[in-house]
């Protein structure tokens, strides 16, 4: 049997020897080289009995993997259909809460429809429901069998399977071999969780949790299981190759402060909670949509593509979208736990009778943000600030480029050094000197500029061979623990408003005793994390 490359023990190890040198970096800079080779290429594997390779966490060489997909919104869709196209995966069973297509939202309206009517070669499919956009696990399961029927029926595949609930797919789908995961964001850890201990290899989308207590549980749990692992977004990182070059060489002198900026969110934020009380569409089980979350009257605005403004239901924007630009400069450059967390945010005003006021909001994300994350040094490395900005809040513009009457993108990335600064796009693509010791790009630097579905496309044999040889890949739960922790700091820090200091040995918010009840969720009963 081929062996396949393994994430190094030691990835999440302080190196104090040398920062350039650094096992986090190495692994990083050589990640392109290693999805190059694995994406273009089939590991050759000595067929043997399932049993042989070490129980139910292995499949046989032979056999596909088999997975059940949790969550069928727009997105979850989306997804779906380039995995149905890897012949290496058999999905067995869809599962979501809701039933029929109904009140789904997206960005465009007939686009999603035509790429499913092609995918599974029905130029005829309809979604049903209300007739606009596609979802629910009745359209999962219609893609799903639609397309085995009409792409590959030589392969005479039985039906799909339709859940509303996971907990009842996990025991019913004893043949399992994997699940992969697509639901709003406060079900991600709870779901991972009930997966792993039920030996199930584990896809899910960003954020692995948005709470920070669970999700260091569930890396916790991911970490003394054989089971393989795997957090999305890492498919489509950025490299951090020439930067880095740049920087061990000192063209910028010493590094100081790393910035990022997005424009999301660029879907509704709700300012006020819901006081009307909308019907429940008729075949969306409510109370499993909330999962462990608490109780409270369904609103559409709580759902579908919206639920990420709110901190009970979604992780905000820089869980959104911080996973891709910034967990390679989390390896990179050795980040680990944040000391101290600094909010600044935008807020909302209301009249009552005469009289103004701000709403006090702790349940909702602002429309706009800064976050300031203090790093301690680390080995070689000194101490580094990360700020993070949304709303379409940015940095100052640099003089470098009022000199030449630029502005800053709307989206983008800058490194700034003492000496220097180094400007790049939002996921570190085409970096600049701007200002230091000018140089050139290393000659092997990496050039990818694939699109996210080809990347997520040419991922997914990373997976498989994961799962057939049991050997761990890079962009598992163990290597998203500090970036994972900073997503989950960042929401703590908004909704209270405060700076906050932290202590990462302990769990715990050290200045503000209020605060760390937002490092955890109150379960509702049936939904604990550790019975689950």
């Amino acid at each position: 049997m081929t062996k396949a490359i393994q994430t190094p023990d030691h990835a999440q190890e302080t190196n104090h020897e040398s920062f350039s040198n650094s096992p986090q970096k190495k692994s990083s800079l050589n990640r392109r080289k290693f999805v190059e080779v694995m994406a273009t290429s089939a590991l050759a594997f000595t067929i043997v009995p399932r049993h042989v390779l070490g129980g139910r966490n292995y499949v046989a060489p032979s056999d596909k993997i088999t997975l059940a997909y949790i969550g069928v919104g727009t997105q979850g869709i989306r997804e779906l259909l380039p995995l149905l196209a890897n012949t290496q995966f058999h999905v067995v069973a869809v599962c979501d809460p809701n039933k029929e297509a109904v009140g789904y939202k997206d960005w465009a309206k007939d686009w999603l429809k035509s790429e499913i009517r092609k995918t599974i070669n029905k130029p005829d499919w309809e979604p049903g429901g209300d007739n606009s956009i596609p979802g629910g696990r009745d359209n999962g399961k219609s893609i799903v069998d639609n397309f085995y029927a009409n792409v590959h029926p030589e392969l005479k595949y039985n039906g799909c399977a339709a859940y509303a609930d996971f907990r009842e797919l996990l025991e019913k789908e004893k043949d399992l071999d994997a699940v992969k995961i697509m639901t709003p964001d406060h079900l991600h850890g709870l779901i991972s969780m009930a997966a792993i201990k039920r030996g199930k290899h584990v896809l899910v989308h960003k954020p692995l949790s948005n709470r920070l207590i669970e999700g260091k549980k569930v890396i916790a749990k991911s970490r003394e299981s054989k089971v393989i692992t795997h957090l999305i977004p890492w498919d489509s990182n950025g490299s951090m190759e020439t930067v880095m070059a740049w920087i061990n060489a000192g063209a910028i002198g010493t590094l100081a402060e790393v910035h990022n900026w997005t424009n999301r969110p660029v879907w509704p934020q709700y300012s006020t909670i819901p006081i009307d009380t909308p019907p429940v569409p008729s075949g969306l089980d409510w109370d499993l949509w909330l999962g462990s979350e608490s109780f409270r009257p369904y609103h559409p605005n709580y759902t579908n593509m919206v639920f990420r403004g709110w901190y009970d239901f979604g992780g905000g924007s820089m869980a959104d979208m911080g996973h891709y630009s910034l967990w390679t400069v989390f390896n990179a450059l050795q980040l680990t736990a944040p000391t101290t967390i600094i909010p600044n945010l935008s807020h909302v005003c209301g009249m009552k009778d005469p009289v103004p006021f701000q709403i006090q909001n702790n349940f909702s994300f602002p429309m706009a943000s800064t976050v300031r994350f203090k790093y301690p040094a680390n080995g070689s490395r000194p101490p580094v600030d990360l700020c993070w900005y949304d709303g379409g809040m940015r940095p100052p513009i640099p003089t470098e480029l009022l000199e030449d009457n630029k502005d800053l993108p709307p989206e983008g990335m800058m490194f700034v050094g003492d000496k220097g600064k180094i400007l790049a796009g939002f996921n570190v693509q085409n970096p600049q000197i701007i200002s230091g010791k000018k140089m050139d790009a290393p000659a092997n630097a990496n050039a990818d500029k694939r699109s996210q579905v080809e990347q997520t496309s040419a991922a997914l044999p990373l997976f498989v061979d994961a799962c057939k040889t049991g050997k761990q890949y890079p962009g598992n739960f163990s290597e998203a623990e500090h970036i994972t922790e900073a997503i989950n700091l960042y929401a703590v820090a908004l909704r209270t408003g405060k700076l906050l200091k932290y202590d990462a040995a302990n769990l715990k918010i050290t200045n503000n005793a209020d605060a760390n009840k937002y490092l955890d969720r109150e379960y509702r009963q049936g939904w604990d994390i550790a019975s689950i």
